[in-house]
């Protein structure tokens, strides 16, 4: 056994030791059954949205706010027109919301606009007015029962929740495919499954929910990394404070259709996982040492897989350089490395076809796509590798990506009522 052979026995036990686990929770989501609600009770609600540039695709995100089944008068709607050059602020005024305009081109991203956001909220509302807050992109549409299914696990006593996040557009190529049939799986595979297992859920980025008491207890919204859902989620694992799961609480989100557009979204992922761990990685491993199993989880959430994935293809081709500049046959070397593709391919078809037959009705797409993409997901999934290689070595900032699918929020609430019908007369 040579140098190479022990690295790659190293990665092996590496991979097996921090991701092996998170294929119970495949059998955990469709066993375990869901705990009983408790009483409901009625709460005031804050809506945050911080947007760039989002004057195609934010009224249809205020529309569907509106048309909540929830009480309307228990909701208000807050917009961060954040560094914006069109028309954003005048849509989502128009739109019914209450909008704060914010120029700051040195400090930028969603976390510092959402401690902007709070910090406006704080002054013209009393400290009590609100008991809760939910945090939204604007390119997404609500399920019209979203946040009445969020407050009942409010009800339930989680003062941190995330939901069900599905895609708007799913169909639209083997990039919005690859994003989407991810988040639904992290839906109903990790965060379900976290939930019925009564460990702490993650957030992911848009579509959450937080009481009051937890924005006192972090003063407001401190989280300024690339990654600020990711750095929240640490921080509330780190403080003992449980992240619930709604999966009713279904969310459409827009994904990224141009790879340009992925590279540098991912890019900026891969840094701020980085960078979370950096800032919270000793603690949570300390804190997963003393038996706490969601600081295990998140402490392998934040090293991504992708960099031991990376590290391995290096070393792979590494070897293949030396024995062919040795004069010795590169064969070992073609055989590692093509078994670790074939490994990641293999693993990652696994994954998108259990969840693709999982969550089949939930997505909106034909037959045909929902078929084809499965077999790209595995490609998507690699592109992953030398996004976080780079993210290594770059230096990242935050860039806005452009959202045009102004998805009819009309539309999605006829496939929903549609859908009740066939539940209704089944």
């Amino acid at each position: 056994m040579d140098i190479f052979d022990i690295i790659n026995l190293i990665i092996g036990a590496a991979f097996f030791i921090f991701y092996s686990y998170q294929f119970f929770y495949i059998p955990a989501a469709f066993f375990l059954k869901e705990p009983k609600h408790r009483e409901e009770k009625s709460h005031r609600f804050a809506v945050l949205i911080c947007a760039r540039n989002e004057e195609d695709v934010i009224a249809q995100l205020i529309e569907s706010i509106k048309n909540q089944t929830y009480e309307r008068s228990k909701i208000r709607i807050f917009v961060m027109a954040d560094n914006c050059t069109d028309s954003t602020a005048r849509v989502a005024r128009n739109s019914g919301a209450k909008v704060y305009i914010r120029n700051d081109s040195e400090r930028k991203g969603k976390g510092f606009a959402l401690e902007a956001l709070f910090s406006h909220i704080s002054e013209d509302y009393p400290r009590n007015y609100f008991d809760g807050f939910f945090v939204f992109d604007a390119d997404n549409i609500l399920d019209r029962r979203y946040i009445e299914e969020m407050n009942r696990s409010f009800s339930d006593g989680f003062e941190i929740i995330t939901g069900y996040r599905n895609s708007k557009n799913y169909g639209e190529n083997w990039i919005s495919a690859g994003y989407s049939l991810w988040f639904l799986r992290e839906s109903r595979f990790l965060n379900e499954a976290r939930f019925l297992l009564g460990n702490s859920c993650a957030v992911s980025g848009t579509g959450f929910f937080f009481s009051r008491r937890i924005a006192e207890k972090f003063g407001g919204w401190p989280f300024h990394l690339l990654t600020e859902d990711i750095e929240f989620t640490a921080a509330a694992v780190l403080s003992n404070e449980k992240i619930g799961y709604c999966k009713n609480a279904v969310l459409y989100d827009e994904q990224p259709v141009l790879f340009s557009q992925s590279w540098n979204q991912r890019l900026r992922w891969a840094k701020g996982y980085l960078q979370v761990f950096e800032k919270h990685g000793k603690n949570l491993l300390k804190k997963a040492a003393e038996g706490d199993f969601s600081a295990f989880d998140m402490a392998s959430a934040i090293m991504p897989a992708a960099a031991l994935t990376a590290l391995s293809v290096l070393v792979n081709t590494f070897r293949v350089i030396v024995a062919a500049a040795m004069g010795e046959s590169i064969l070992p070397g073609v055989f590692d490395f093509g078994e670790s593709l074939l490994g990641i391919y293999s693993t990652m078809f696994f994954i998108g076809l259990v969840t693709l037959l999982s969550e089949w009705k939930k997505i909106r797409a034909k037959t045909f796509e929902k078929i084809f993409y499965l077999f790209t997901f595995p490609v998507f999934m690699m592109t992953y590798i030398p996004v976080s290689a780079a993210a290594a070595f770059m230096k990242v900032e935050w860039k806005p990506i452009k959202h045009k699918a102004a998805s009819d929020a009309e539309k999605f609430r006829f496939e929903e009522e549609k859908d009740e019908r066939k539940k209704k007369f089944a």
